[in-house]
């Protein structure tokens, strides 16, 4: 990998978000650079994923919303970012599909709002401050559709991948908000010359990850004795990148890509649902046996399964539209950039479901509520 020497002011979106928070702790821990963290702090926004960083000399936090322009111009103009590393979104499908609002307002509208006080910061700014400064838009592999399944197309085909030239074909109203506001990057480097860069990545996981989404829903569902509902027939095909890997990804995009140009980053781990949960249910028998949890029953959703973890699979039904197959080519950021994941799915399972042993009491107060009731409003 590139050496890069400099160290820049970074301007994060959505800092306090899953994968955000990833990045802000890889920029405080591992580098040089300093950070500002902006972020609304919605449900999925938890300063607790931060509080080794609170008092650090090089840390700073705005919770401002970035469809605020009158906010996020008072923040470039205090705050004098080289670097802005856009991650602020609305993410869940589900919660798409049954509100699509939100995410038309924070994937699309706030992101033009960035965009437009991103170019009047940039306009304003002279010599080798104007020409190092870069807008960093980071978005999903959802824009591309879904590809062929093996149950379709026959084991022995070459499967496609998810390129950097893959037409965009997005199924749900997230993807079609992400697509639309990676539209609005692009041609604002077009139209106007920002200099961008945009990535798409594959699922991400770990520690700190939200408890609605997959892999920490089993996980604590497990715990808990609770089913641990599988869409379908659990069939569907992710890629899966472990979250700190995907935060040295994108901190390597974002100070040594090259302006304009588009970046995929996968695990190269494609799994199917099934194959995730049953393998968080082998490390978890591993490393909290179930016929030592109190809260196992005699659930039966596996027929010779009872009394583990694997007897608490329940298929439920599918979700509209639901895509069956994502896997990225990361090939582009390893032969430029010098990237390639450090994990394993198996490595980085097995320190997500280890993580979440030992943290049971932040994934009770994220579920319960109590961290936004106890917000750190103090640090704005």
């Amino acid at each position: 990998m590139k050496k890069n020497s400099s160290s820049f002011n970074i301007l994060v979106t959505g800092g306090a978000g899953f994968i955000g928070s990833a990045v802000v702790r890889h920029l405080i821990n591992d580098t040089a650079h300093s950070v500002v963290n902006v972020d609304k702090l919605t449900y999925a926004g938890n300063l607790e994923s931060l509080t080794s960083l609170r008092d650090h000399p090089r840390y700073a936090f705005e919770q401002v919303d970035i469809c605020d322009a009158v906010e996020l111009k008072r923040v470039f103009n205090e705050h004098r970012p080289d670097v802005v590393m856009h991650l602020a979104a609305e993410s869940h499908v589900d919660r798409s599909i049954d509100g699509p609002g939100e995410f038309i307002q924070t994937n699309i509208v706030g992101t033009y709002t960035l965009l437009e006080q991103a170019r009047a910061y940039w306009s304003s700014l002279e010599g080798d401050k104007k020409a190092a400064f870069r807008f960093h838009h980071i978005s999903t592999d959802e824009v591309y559709g879904d590809l062929p399944h093996p149950d379709e197309a026959g084991r022995g085909d070459n499967l496609p991948l998810f390129t950097e030239s893959t037409a965009y074909a997005p199924s749900s109203p997230y993807s079609a908000s992400k697509a639309g506001s990676d539209h609005l990057v692009r041609a604002w480097q077009r139209t106007y010359g920002l200099p961008t860069l945009v990535t798409n990545c594959s699922n991400n996981y770990g520690p700190y990850h939200f408890p609605e989404k997959l892999i920490p829903l089993v996980i604590l569902n497990a715990l808990e004795g609770k089913p641990l509902p599988v869409y379908g027939k659990g069939n569907q095909i992710r890629d899966w990148l472990f979250v700190e890997d995907h935060a040295r990804a994108l901190v390597v995009v974002a100070t040594q890509g090259r302006i304009g140009e588009t970046y995929n980053i996968g695990g190269h781990n494609e799994k199917q649902n099934i194959e995730v949960v049953k393998t968080i249910c082998s490390v978890l028998e591993e490393l909290s046996p179930s016929e030592n949890n109190p809260n196992i029953d005699t659930y039966s959703c596996e027929p010779g399964n009872a009394d583990s973890y694997v007897a608490l699979i329940k298929y439920v039904q599918d979700r509209p539209g639901h895509d069956m197959r994502y896997a990225i080519d990361a090939g582009k950021i390893e032969r430029e950039l010098g990237w390639k994941p450090q994990e394993t799915f198996e490595s980085g399972i097995r320190k997500t479901v280890q993580w979440y042993l030992d943290n049971v009491a932040w994934c009770r107060r994220v579920q319960d509520g109590s961290y936004q009731r106890e917000r750190l409003g103090t640090q704005k």
